[in-house]
């Protein structure tokens, strides 16, 4: 029997290639996709771990790098989606270029909604299926001197939980992976690490963070904030103004 087929997202580096690792571990066969070549070195990686890779790059901002995505699957039923795919961006946002805070927009809203919209469609009309959202710990929090992201990761952990109720009654899983500051790549391509956030040692590892999503969403669960720290900030924001978040957050993301 073929093995099942896991597509991940953003998986050349961090969060999205030790979410592979586990399921190639788990023996799901990997389809790992992200927009920059590094992508192909990660499917040799993986490799190694004795399941079929493939690997694709492909501009996930756009309908046609996500339907490239979905081509590559030949018509494999997808058992599990992690849409992990991101892009952060730091500094004030009137002096961001249009051009980037578009992008952000259309990377992290634009193209992993219609993703999203492609698989679940298939997986409930097949009856069976897990998706897997990382969003963040960020969507809780006004994000001073990261607006546009945070923005963008409030919409993604809003709309799992929305998913998840619609698709409540049809044999497909929802949860929300939500991280804190994580030791990734994120913050020297965010352009973050003249902050406070990018310079501190403390960031989580990528490897437990995964391993907290990944039993999250084979559990079933809504959703999962990673780390002690994060879940203690988590629920404070809840209950904290957000003048007061927006203040906090600029402590850490406003550059020196």
């Amino acid at each position: 029997m073929a093995n099942k087929l896991a597509v991940i997202t953003g998986a050349s580096t961090g969060i999205g290639l030790e979410l592979a690792k586990i399921a190639a571990d788990e023996g799901y066969d990997l389809l790992v996709v992200a927009d920059e070549p590094q992508i192909d070195a990660a499917a040799g990686e993986l490799r190694g771990r004795g399941v079929d890779v493939q690997s694709v790059e492909a501009d996930l901002a756009t309908f046609e790098g996500n339907d490239a995505l979905l081509a590559a699957t030949d018509g494999r039923p997808i058992d599990i989606l992690i849409a992990n795919a991101g892009r952060g961006l730091g500094h004030a946002f009137v002096e961001q270029a249009p051009a980037d805070w578009r992008r952000v927009i259309d990377t992290n809203v634009t193209g992993t909604t219609y993703l999203l919209q492609k698989t679940a469609q298939a997986m409930v009309a097949r009856g069976e299926g897990r998706i897997l959202i990382v969003g963040s710990i960020a969507g809780l929090i006004p994000g001073s001197f990261q607006a546009v992201y945070n923005g963008t990761k409030a919409y993604l952990d809003s709309f799992a939980y929305a998913l998840r109720d619609e698709l409540k009654d049809t044999g497909v899983q929802v949860t929300v992976l939500m991280p804190g500051p994580t030791d990734t790549e994120f913050f020297r391509r965010a352009n973050m690490l003249d902050t406070p956030v990018g310079k501190d040692d403390g960031k989580e590892d990528p490897a437990k963070t995964a391993q907290n999503g990944w039993k999250a969403m084979m559990d079933g669960s809504a959703h999962v904030v990673s780390g002690t720290k994060n879940k203690i900030q988590a629920a404070l924001s809840h209950i904290t103004p957000d003048s007061v978040l927006a203040g906090q957050h600029r402590k850490m993301a406003e550059p020196e």
